[in-house]
């Protein structure tokens, strides 16, 4: 006796069915490129496409062929040249040197400050934490150039009531002069910025489990030794995000000092790099240098960035 199998063939309709359905796996894999493509593409053409357009240009100048670039304008390629041309700018190189003097006075005040604050807020005997939160945070909600316009108010002789209070108690005192101006530009970044860093400390301090503190307070420990044997260790990485974050900020400054320009014969239009590549490029219409300007200031940023986290994390360790 012997057994026959037979193969049973899919009805023509099951097949059809399984084609409209599609493979499931296939389906799934697609999804997530799917939900992220706007970002991706969103990202392409306002971050990654603008800043490969800005190497590409910083290596070409513009050649105009006859006096006044009648017989034509050609892109050509320039090598270093315009790095050359731009770290030969005395101003240029003068204005990093601004910023890294601004950065290593404004950013540690400025990361205590909000640390100080963070604490405070989040501690036991808070009263109206919520209240102060948004009230701490709202100079950030001001956009940097109303921001600067109100501060110089509070800065220029005659019209503020802080300078004549000043020279009631005989202390002369000159906000927009060649000596103060940079440090009044720290402290309008600090007023706008330091509610912004206390938030994401807080939200640091806010991921400790409470069992830390409850086994903290039960050995004995008050708020001064929990901030600072407790707190202040675990809000570590916060604080290496707001300090990144502050060190980029430094070089990009440029709304504060445009703005303040007006008012103060100490800023030029090179006092800061940004402020720098800005007028070479649509004073002086000189792209290609400015470009190379934009480039080197964002490798002295990553440069700066990276430091501090080898030095950050081998602290840690």
């Amino acid at each position: 006796m012997s057994t026959h199998t037979h193969a049973v063939t899919p009805a023509p309709a099951a097949r059809a069915t399984s084609r409209r359905r599609g493979n499931p796996q296939r389906s799934t894999q697609a999804a997530p490129w799917l939900l992220i493509g706007p970002f991706l593409a969103l990202f392409t053409l306002t971050f990654a496409l603008p800043i490969l357009m800005a190497i590409v240009s910083s290596f070409q100048r513009v050649e105009r062929r006859g006096l006044f670039g009648e017989e034509g304008v050609s892109t050509v390629f320039a090598g270093f040249n315009n790095y050359a041309q731009a770290l030969g700018d005395a101003n240029f190189i003068t204005s990093i040197g601004r910023m890294m003097l601004f950065g290593i006075v404004q950013v540690p005040v400025m990361i205590a400050l909000c640390t100080l604050l963070a604490l405070l807020l989040e501690s036991a005997s808070a009263r109206w934490p919520g209240v102060f939160r948004a009230a701490f945070f709202l100079p950030y909600g001001i956009p940097g150039v109303i921001a600067t316009i109100l501060w110089s108010f509070l800065y220029t002789p005659g019209l503020s009531p802080l300078i004549d209070a000043a020279k009631i108690v005989g202390i002369e005192v000159d906000p927009l002069g060649s000596g103060m101006v940079l440090w009044s530009i720290a402290n309008i970044v600090t007023w706008t910025y330091t509610g912004y860093n206390m938030l994401i400390v807080i939200a640091q301090l806010k991921s400790i489990p409470g069992d830390i503190y409850e086994a903290a307070k039960l050995d004995g420990a008050g708020p001064v030794r929990i901030a600072r044997s407790i707190q202040l260790p675990l809000i570590r990485p916060a604080l290496t995000l707001t300090t990144v974050f502050s060190i980029i900020g430094t070089l990009q400054l440029f709304a504060e000092p445009q703005v303040l320009a007006t008012s103060s014969t100490a800023i030029d239009s090179g006092y800061t790099p940004n402020l720098a590549a800005y007028t070479n490029a649509f004073a002086y219409n000189n792209y290609n240098v400015a470009a190379a300007q934009a480039v080197l200031i964002a490798l002295i940023a990553f440069a700066l960035s990276f430091t501090f986290l080898r030095l950050s994390n081998r602290g840690s360790k």
